[in-house]
């Protein structure tokens, strides 16, 4: 019997999945790219970020007990299922890598910038064993706290950057270009692969298929806002150029916010705020890495591989933060691609699957008693 987590839950879990990547990295990469037009990309992408998910959810409502591993399975055997299942496996050792980039600038760069990077690898690698050790379950309910912790965060910048916001920095929008806009959304859509790719193996989790699709776009829509406050701040707070000069740009918009008298430093409020969601990310990204090498391997339960799998992460993780520069060309660069690659081949190619041998998928539903 599997864990059945709420659509709320799963509508958080998606919020928390992209929020801290997308107002850290993504940003600064699309200011590089495309100046203050990176607002408008970020609109565009939670929009194709929106489709995928519709997409996502037709494929395993289709076999509403089946994950996509086992849909494949159904479709094309136990050595397709294994393909996708490896293809999976990559995807998440480059999410947990971005994720971690996310995490660990965050916290050496502004805060602890003597303290060891292995420090940074070796706590959320502990976190991560011990948080999913307890299943999906306990991070649903996380995440709905990290949605506070989300709402708070963006209402207090809001509140001490309005004062000093241009408009005048927005315009004139397209300023690069529609076509060339549409191009820099590709970086907001590795954050949305993350979430889409996440639905593909937890959906036969969540309660109530019929109100899946209803649940997956809310969750990048609301989001999607959450994050869009931000490049829109930033580029009339900072300006587009300033904000192309950080690599986690988000943390020089929480230095310039002006809240009250007394608090200066916002940014130590904002990191306290950002860790749910941070955690989250991390602990969701190590799972759906442990249930597709689980699956790679036909292993009956994804526990016994956590810590093996945790630490082919880490060691990624590792390799890829400790030199900035490797970082942020991987992210913007090999990152995108891979992510592209498999989160639009991957169910493209199961949905396609699924429509060519649509007898199997009704033999399998009959055999269910769908």
């Amino acid at each position: 019997m599997r864990v059945q987590i709420t659509n709320g839950m799963f509508m958080a879990i998606i919020i928390n999945l992209v929020y801290a990547k997308a107002i850290g990295l993504t940003q600064g990469s699309m200011a590089r790219e495309i100046g203050s037009d990176m607002w408008i990309a970020t609109a565009l992408s939670t929009f194709q970020g929106a489709l995928f998910m519709l997409l996502t959810v037709l494929i395993i409502r289709r076999l509403p007990q089946s994950d996509l591993i086992e849909q494949s399975a159904v479709l094309g055997g136990k050595w397709f299922s294994k393909v996708i299942s490896l293809l999976l496996f990559v995807f998440f050792i480059g999410a947990f890598g971005a994720v971690m980039t996310t995490f660990v600038y965050h916290l050496k760069d502004y805060f602890l910038p003597d303290a060891p990077i292995l420090l940074f690898i070796i706590v959320p690698f502990l976190i991560g064993v011990y948080g999913i050790m307890f299943g999906l379950e306990v991070i649903g309910r996380m995440a709905v706290i990290g949605i506070l912790s989300i709402l708070a965060l963006n209402i207090l910048l809001l509140l001490g950057s309005l004062s000093n916001f241009d408009i005048r920095e927005l315009l004139p929008v397209f300023r690069s270009g529609v076509g060339e806009t549409l191009w820099a959304s590709r970086h907001n859509n590795t954050d949305w692969a993350m979430a889409t790719m996440m639905a593909a193996l937890i959906l036969p989790n969540v309660k109530n298929p019929k109100t899946w699709g209803k649940s997956g776009v809310a969750g990048i829509g609301y989001g999607g806002a959450f994050v869009l406050m931000w490049p829109i701040l930033e580029a009339g707070v900072l300006s587009a150029e300033v904000t192309g000069n950080y690599i986690i740009s988000c943390m020089q918009m929480a230095r310039s916010a002006e809240i009250g008298l007394f608090i200066h430093r916002y940014e130590m409020i904002m990191i306290a705020f950002f860790a749910l969601s941070s955690i989250t990310q991390i602990l969701m990204t190590l799972l759906c890495a442990s249930i597709s090498f689980q699956r790679l391997f036909n292993l009956k339960d994804y526990r016994p591989v956590i810590i093996p799998v945790g630490i082919i992460l880490c060691a990624y993780s590792y390799w890829l933060v400790f030199d900035h520069h490797r970082a942020i060309m991987i992210m913007e660069n090999q990152w995108v691609l891979v992510a592209s690659v498999i989160s639009i081949f991957v169910p493209g190619f199961v949905w396609t699957l699924g429509i060519i041998r649509k007898k199997k998928l009704l033999h399998k539903r009959f055999e269910e008693g769908l």
